[in-house]
């Protein structure tokens, strides 16, 4: 409508009948609208384009994922984009403000330690928010329960989390200790993980808590510095699963000069145990103690991360 065509005549011999001209009227648009043949050369084009594109995309995309230090850049668009599509569940397990904090540590994390190291740092919020929920109803009976009903809050994002940023930080800045930093950042979150599944089960199924340094009185559940069996054995095997998920990752492939990740795995659960143990002591010695108010449990667990990190790279730099 409202487009006006012209139509031009072209002269033919047929084969049949020389010297008989025949017309053949082909209609022009004055318009200027391809024709057929030059539509079908573009569709082509932007096809190719478009494939060109996501081909780029999705380059860009596997070189970030196999990155091992991604760099702050992606860390950045990743990390939001999780924290964007995840804030539900994530307010689930922290604070509005802890959930903050918790941004500036995976962001962190991604840009030197890359996917395998924020994926383990997923696992350990996951699997750490799961079992404060157990036996929660108990827990919060006895007055043994974490408050908020186990949502942390920002002491306990950087009680859990400071050591690991540390590495991260460190890593970034000194590229050449990136293999034994990564030791280090392991170690930190399976001894976070291993106390606080030894506390959480201890508190939930402990029939026998004791102090823990000497004489070993038997005391309440929920002692601070108490430990119990199945807390420890609890503890313990956390510790060894979350090496052997890292190690699994391949984050400790290097961490060793042995360049083994099972011994490099071995090493950090170790350290995770000498940590909690030093860690349970220190709260039976001094937390809560006069004088040492300010010797908070954030504080403890953040001492705590900092001895299984410094544990497991000394370690790795014998082996």
């Amino acid at each position: 409508r409202g487009r006006v065509a012209r139509t031009t005549t072209t002269t033919t011999t047929t084969g049949l009948c020389r010297g008989r001209r025949a017309t053949r009227p082909i209609v022009v648009s004055d318009d200027g609208t391809m024709n057929r043949r030059h539509r079908g050369a573009t569709e082509r084009r932007r096809r190719e384009h478009t494939r060109g594109v996501c081909r780029a995309g999705l380059e860009t995309v596997g070189s970030v994922v196999a990155s091992q230090s991604p760099g702050l850049g992606p860390a950045l668009l990743v990390n939001s984009s999780v924290f964007l599509f995840g804030m539900p569940v994530l307010l689930k397990g922290l604070t509005g403000i802890a959930t903050a904090n918790a941004w500036f540590l995976g962001t962190a994390v991604f840009a030197a330690f890359g996917l395998r190291g924020y994926l383990l740092v997923c696992l350990y919020f996951i699997l750490g928010s799961a079992v404060t929920k157990i036996k929660l109803e108990q827990k919060e009976r006895e007055g043994t329960a974490e408050a908020n009903s186990g949502r942390r809050n920002v002491g306990s994002v950087w009680g859990s989390g400071s050591a690991g940023v540390l590495c991260a930080v460190l890593a970034l800045a000194y590229p050449q200790y990136d293999s034994i930093l990564r030791l280090g950042f392991v170690a930190s979150f399976c001894s976070k993980l291993s106390d606080t599944t030894a506390s959480e089960v201890g508190k939930a199924y402990g029939k026998t808590t004791y102090n823990s340094l000497p004489p070993f009185n038997l005391v309440p559940r929920g002692t601070e510095g108490a430990v119990s069996l199945e807390g420890t054995l609890a503890g313990v095997a956390a510790s060894f699963l979350f090496a052997g998920v890292a190690a699994l990752l391949g984050e400790l492939n290097t961490a060793t000069s042995s360049s083994s990740p099972l011994l490099a795995a071995a090493v950090c659960a170790f350290a995770a145990f000498v940590a909690t143990t030093f860690e349970s002591a220190l709260g039976s010695l001094m937390q809560g103690r006069k004088g040492w108010e300010w010797l908070t449990n954030d504080i403890v667990n953040a001492i705590q991360i900092a001895i299984a990190a410094i544990v497991a790279i000394l370690l790795g730099l014998q082996l």
